[in-house]
């Protein structure tokens, strides 16, 4: 059995850089997805497997090996000592998969869409996308300034969301709000309106802003509707991620009423 134990090995130098650097995985078209869970998510989505790298613990695992068997890829067999290099999961499964990078959709002009405008912590990029995803959003665009939505880190946070939900990266969101036939709503302070006083009904394009400037001048000038979220006297802000949380379970909740 060839076992991958070198760190010029031309298969781990993809992975590698791939798992490091955004402009490879958009030059190569590649994602890593480290770990059993995102890649049995990935596969239950009908996604492609390209390539398999499993450590040599890891081909004695059943849970691998079924999942070997599905991907119906075969796999790199590599060195435990330097899976570790490659992985960032605290527990890693020994199984990462290279995939590729899904074409962008066409962006939609009705529908829920969720707009992201600079939300730059990886770890809240992901939880809103599994928030979107459990509460039917439609579509989610990033902005440029977001983080990179296929980044291990985003991956990992979404825990599969990734699959479930149309998205598109790097979006000029004033061009695609200019075109969305519905009102466009958005989490600002000056003007607003209480979230649970707001329709949140129909077609709708959601926005979020940055962790630190929020909506920024350009997409604030698009919103129809400004939202604020109701807290106690003292308490200027909640984590984006908890926003979207409470924005998108508001519009559930009146689309179950």
């Amino acid at each position: 059995m060839d076992i991958i134990q070198s760190l010029q090995n031309p298969h781990y130098k993809l992975a590698s850089k791939l798992a490091t650097h955004r402009r490879d995985r958009l030059k190569q078209g590649l994602m890593v997805l480290d770990g059993a869970h995102l890649i049995e998510a990935a596969l239950d989505a009908g996604w492609q497997m390209q390539q398999l790298l499993v450590t040599v613990t890891a081909l004695g695992d059943a849970e691998c090996a079924r999942l070997i068997e599905r991907a119906a890829v075969k796999p790199l067999v590599i060195a435990d000592a330097l899976f570790q290099t490659l992985t960032e999961l605290p527990s890693p499964t020994g199984l990462i998969a290279l995939a590729a990078l899904p074409a962008a959709p066409v962006a939609r002009q009705d529908g829920c869409v969720l707009a992201l405008d600079g939300v730059q912590d990886p770890g809240n990029v992901g939880s809103i996308l599994r928030t979107a995803s459990a509460a039917g959003v439609d579509q989610i665009w990033l902005s440029s300034a977001c983080a990179d939505v296929w980044s291990p880190k985003v991956l990992r946070a979404g825990m599969g969301a990734h699959f479930a939900i149309e998205l598109i990266e790097r979006a000029d969101l004033p061009g695609l709000l200019g075109h969305f036939d519905g009102p466009i709503a958005a989490t600002l302070l000056d003007g607003a309106v209480d979230l649970y006083d707001a329709d949140l009904r129909g077609n709708l394009a959601m926005v979020l802003g940055s962790e630190g400037q929020g909506v920024s001048a350009e997409v604030a000038k698009l919103a129809s509707r400004r939202l604020k979220i109701p807290m106690a006297p003292g308490i200027e802000s909640l984590n984006v991620g908890a926003a979207a949380a409470i924005c998108l379970f508001e519009r559930v909740r009146q689309l179950r009423s």
